[in-house]
């Protein structure tokens, strides 16, 4: 993956750097891109000349790619103490403090930190142990506020095999393989265990975390409900019908086009902003034409006041004189709606006005003579075969979707 494509900066960026993979390759992402960029490092001393090495690092780092680096020296212990809160909560609370504090003096837009996949697999297993609600179940996000998480949907793997790419080396926290902390003991015991199970359960996890996230906006007030499920939606639409995430990753980003999905029993489209699903029939029973000529003393003025049903409709005897055929629509396909005088139009336009998705377009039956369109079923006949004032005989054509063997019928 190259993480060049992952975040689009605007304005001035300070970037979180401990010197760990993780916010080394978010501060070279960055860099590449050409980002207004500056560094913020904190040296809470709880590692002995561990802190004091990570220091020294990300000063080479930032002196050899021409970043301004900013350090500050925490007392982060007495914090603790004076606070009663734990060493983890006690540098979290003096780390965004002073990111907000620095943002503010710099005039910088934006704060990044290097929070990834994994990381947010993590998050949500930890707040479901603790106990969480929906928020909780969200995990993090890619933005609060002025915090922005660019690699939030990126694996570690990704990371590395970026850094190794560009032969840039990093520091590891000695700290991350202690058991003392519930979040180690989360990354280094549960989650292996979990991948067991399914190598995917970190991707998996993490994509819960975005569908509750996107979830959220229903929940409050004045939200139009309508736009607020988005892409969780569309998931939630699509569960159990066999269609993969690419294919659901591939359907939003496409909404737009009209493009279908397939899966194994079901298929998908977006209209008008709509998703469109219906079920795959293994073989559609062609409908049964019945034909039935006769004579009125006035046909104008009998079809004026007879009452058509849904499945039948009245044409001029005379007009029909080859055999009728049914058959779906074809690409290209006109005829001239009856009222409608002049040219034609295409067949597909007059059925999409009618509300029908792309799939009941497909599935529309035609009653033709040769190439011509006599009966868009259900809808409309052409203006040639309608009934005038020079008409003699009616044939009157119903259908009905008994299955038969032919698709030729005599008049």
């Amino acid at each position: 993956m190259d993480l060049r494509n992952s975040y689009q900066p605007e304005g001035r960026i300070l970037v979180a750097l401990s010197g760990g993979a993780d916010s080394v390759a978010l501060l070279c992402m960055l860099h590449e891109q050409g980002a207004d960029l500056q560094a913020l490092h904190c040296n809470f001393h709880l590692r002995g000349e561990e802190s004091d090495r990570d220091e020294y690092f990300v000063t080479l780092l930032c002196q050899r790619l021409n970043i301004t680096l900013h350090i500050k020296h925490f007392e982060t212990r007495a914090y603790a103490a004076q606070q009663h809160v734990s060493l983890e909560m006690a540098a979290r609370e003096l780390r965004y403090a002073w990111f907000e504090e620095m943002r503010q003096q710099l005039g910088a837009d934006d704060i990044a930190v290097a929070h990834h996949r994994e990381d947010q697999a993590e998050t949500l297993l930890l707040n479901l142990i603790r106990g969480t609600g929906l928020r909780g179940l969200a995990g993090m996000q890619e933005r609060n506020g002025h915090i922005v998480r660019p690699l939030l949907h990126t694996s570690k793997a990704d990371i590395l095999q970026y850094l190794d790419s560009r032969g840039q080396d990093y520091v590891t926290d000695s700290t991350n393989l202690e058991r003392n902390a519930l979040r180690n003991r989360i990354r280094l015991d549960v989650v292996p265990l979990l991948q067991q199970l399914n190598p995917q359960a970190v991707q998996h996890i993490a994509e819960a975390a975005q569908h509750v996230a996107e979830a959220l906006p229903y929940f409050q007030r004045g939200v139009d409900i309508s736009t607020a499920l988005s892409r969780t939606t569309l998931h939630e639409r699509l569960h159990g019908l066999g269609f993969t995430p690419s294919q659901e990753q591939q359907m939003w980003q496409s909404q737009r086009s009209g493009a279908t999905f397939e899966s194994p029993t079901h298929r998908a489209t977006f209209q008008a902003g709509h998703l469109v699903v219906e079920a795959k029939t293994t073989g559609e029973p062609l409908p049964c034409l019945t034909t039935h000529r006769f004579k009125v003393p006035d046909p104008l003025a009998w079809v004026t006041r007879e009452s058509m049903p849904h499945d039948t409709c009245v044409v001029d005897a005379r007009l029909v004189s080859h055999e009728l055929t049914i058959r779906h629509p074809r690409p290209g396909d006109r005829f001239r709606p009856f009222g409608m005088k002049g040219r034609t139009r295409l067949l597909a336009d007059f059925l999409a006005e009618r509300g029908l998705s792309v799939f009941e377009r497909q599935r529309q039956w035609l009653v033709c003579q040769g190439d011509n369109i006599v009966w868009v079923v259900g809808h409309r006949i052409d203006d040639h075969y309608r009934i005038s004032s020079a008409t003699q005989e009616i044939l009157q054509l119903s259908i009905n979707n008994k299955k038969i063997n032919e698709r030729t019928y005599e008049t």
